[in-house]
């Protein structure tokens, strides 16, 4: 009977990571990590797993989403807590905060972690790495405006051209679902619709407003790139309920402090996508083709509802993935230097061990090998060949000129390490 012909393949959705990626990989996180050290920010890492009421006994995420969590029970029985593969990075964060660093203020925390979402086709990408930065504690305004420049500053840290800054204030959109004036059921399922990118009912909402309540329809409709589009706004909602003039108030309050820091952004109301637990100022860093690379905001009641202090929360994710994609492709960062000999003998092999120990220990990075070809010594920038014959003495060669020299293992460390 023929044994069946096993399928040794990725599962769908999860991408490999090859060593050029990596070195992408890297230069992201490093820009990232950068970014946060010269803005205070401390690292911190959360587990993998979390339990599964985290994210729906607080509301924190939207139906759509949990229903495409990765969950199971800790253990075998139903007795066992559920628990899912995170979907969401700052929630944990949240979490991590009020459990271990509560009631500290104010908090700057950043982490590189990766979340999971169930995608049917899987076609997309399953899972996703995140570098997130999240200000616990931090003055309205400033803390919001801090972020968002942070985020800037990783990009442009990146060399990244293109990439543009898209703002519109979650707390502001709740308040203009509140002036419709629907039925609990009914404002339920237009809000439900909305964070899930499905903005029919509201227009068809706002048309049954009509002429009312005219600051509503230039607002859902807004496409500003400066202060002066929100502040048109303003004067038309003198009518408006007071937290809505409060949310427009605190938002032209950002966008005025971005444009004296001249600080590009544009204005749109209905860019707000996925999570409940914002509340106010959102912002989306988008590419030149539109696809979303980060994004971030305000969530003033996530850690209130975690049974954490009364405290304001801000923070932001950068999508390493799709910035990954943005950035030029790469050699990786393996060895520069092959040490080689051309012979498999104890005393030619322990010679190319002994050379390629010296120069790590100078601090450099090393390969050795047998030389048989040339397949394995086309990656490497310098070649060093041991001489058994000639003890103390190497062969260099600079790949990149074609130059060769004799010369001693001092003289190579000289060269290359230092």
């Amino acid at each position: 009977m023929t044994e069946p012909v096993l399928s040794h393949q990725k599962c769908r959705g999860m991408r490999d990571l090859l060593p050029a990626d990596m070195t992408r990989f890297r230069r992201v996180e490093s820009a990232f990590r950068a970014g946060c050290l010269a803005y205070g920010y401390e690292e911190v890492k959360p587990p993998t797993i979390e339990y599964l009421q985290l994210f729906t006994a607080l509301g924190t995420l939207t139906p759509g989403m949990v229903r495409r969590v990765y969950s199971f029970l800790d253990w075998d029985g139903w007795s066992g807590e559920r628990v899912v593969l995170r979907p969401d990075s700052t929630i944990p964060v949240a979490r991590l905060y009020v459990e271990n660093l509560s009631p500290r203020v104010p908090v700057r925390l950043s982490y590189v972690t990766n979340s999971f979402v169930f995608e049917q086709t899987g076609n997309k990408k399953r899972e996703r790495w995140q570098c997130g930065a999240e200000f616990i504690g931090g003055a309205p305004v400033v803390a919001e405006v801090e972020i968002v420049q942070l985020a800037r500053d990783v990009v442009a840290r990146l060399g990244l051209d293109g990439v543009r800054l898209q703002i519109c204030h979650a707390g502001l959109l709740q308040a203009l679902i509140d002036e419709l004036g629907l039925a609990a059921a009914e404002k339920e399922r237009l809000v439900e619709t909305a964070l899930d990118g499905d903005w029919r009912g509201l227009f068809e909402a706002l048309s049954v407003v009509g002429q009312t309540k005219r600051y509503l329809l230039p607002l859902i409709e807004l496409k500003g790139d400066s202060v002066g589009y929100l502040e048109n706004i303003r004067a038309l909602s003198s009518s408006a309920r007071e937290p809505f003039r409060q949310a427009l108030d605190r938002f032209i309050e950002v966008a005025r402090l971005l444009d004296e820091l001249e600080c590009g952004y544009q204005i749109d109301i209905m860019a707000v996508r996925g999570f409940e637990y914002y509340t106010g100022i959102c912002f989306q860093l988008l590419t030149g083709d539109g696809e979303k690379a980060g994004g971030g905001g305000r969530y003033d009641n996530l850690i209130p509802m975690m049974g954490g202090p009364d405290i304001p929360a801000c923070g932001f994710a950068l999508y390493v993935d799709q910035i990954m994609d943005l950035l030029a492709e790469e050699e990786s960062s393996g060895a520069a230097v092959a040490v080689v000999c051309d012979e498999n003998s104890p005393e030619a092999l322990r010679l190319a061990l002994d050379v390629a120990g010296a120069i790590r220990i100078a601090g450099g990075a090393v390969a050795v090998g047998i030389c048989r070809g040339s397949d394995f010594l086309d990656r490497f920038r310098w070649i060093v060949r041991v001489v058994p014959q000639a003890p103390g003495t190497v062969e260099l060669t600079d790949c990149k000129t074609k130059e060769k020299a004799a010369c001693s293992v001092t003289e190579v460390i000289e060269k290359l390490v230092s």
